[in-house]
């Protein structure tokens, strides 16, 4: 395997807008991405990025271990448990996958894989509990425990982040951090470690599960819940490449 190579999924959508104009109405769409800011810290800190966005994803993203061992750290950002368990093939074709994608993940890491979630509308339990992973087998490599129902804390206010202690992955990062817009209320796991909070709850969380290492972000890579005060933060590149560096350290693969 390559060194260095992350697998992104997610963090992609399209909308489509109803313009009434008097008697006339028509439709526009379009195509968006939130992924770059991340994918471009990653890249100047030397990691190659394989991005899957959601509907590349439902179709491409692995279902074994021998794929997933390509990659040093897979994250999941702004991607529903649905996308990966319900590929065309099953929801139109009504034919059995290869595997469960989130069991084969989970497996993944607990035999040495590193994975990481970055929240937003459709992570952790999102919007409506729409995302769902807490009903999934990925649920147990994640270092938090998720609520039931609708996790998202939205702060449109401004809510200010800070680094929870000395650890690798917050080095140089000590103190509070630029204001967020959101985040999902999350509990660390026994066991875990909390690095970052905001009001008071888990931000950045890591942890180990069986021989891999998993971390959990409780807001978002991108806008809305970051906003330009965080994206052009000297640390935000320094944040990822160490989150990402500390998950790849010590993985099997």
């Amino acid at each position: 395997m390559g060194t260095k190579r992350i697998l992104l999924a997610g963090e992609s959508w399209s909308t489509t807008a109803i313009h009434t104009k008097g008697f006339d109405t028509f439709y526009t769409s379009a195509y968006e991405e939130g992924a770059w800011p991340f994918i471009h810290a990653l890249e100047a800190g030397g990691w190659i990025v394989d991005f899957l966005p959601n509907h590349v994803a439902s179709e491409r993203f692995p279902y074994t271990a021998a794929e997933l061992d390509r990659y040093d750290v897979v994250v999941l950002s702004d991607i529903g448990a649905n996308t990966l368990l319900l590929p065309n093939s099953v929801f139109s074709g009504g034919a059995a996958a290869p595997a469960n994608r989130l069991q084969v993940l989970a497996d993944w890491v607990r035999a040495g894989g590193s994975l990481l979630m970055v929240g937003g509308y459709l992570t952790f339990q999102g919007i409506e509990a729409k995302a769902n992973y807490r009903n999934t087998p990925l649920a147990e490599a994640l270092p938090v425990l998720m609520e039931a129902g609708d996790d998202r804390e939205e702060t449109p206010q401004g809510a200010t982040p800070a680094s929870a202690g000395d650890h690798p992955v917050t080095a140089g990062l000590a103190g509070e951090w630029p204001s967020i817009l959101g985040y999902q209320r999350l509990e660390a796991r026994p066991g875990a470690t909390v690095v970052a909070t905001v009001d008071d709850r888990p931000l950045v969380v890591v942890g180990t599960h069986g021989a891999g290492r998993s971390a959990a972000v409780a807001t978002d890579m991108g806008p809305h819940w970051l906003p330009a005060g965080f994206l052009e933060w000297d640390g935000f590149g320094t944040l990822w490449n160490q989150l990402i560096g500390w998950l790849a350290e010590d993985g099997a693969n």
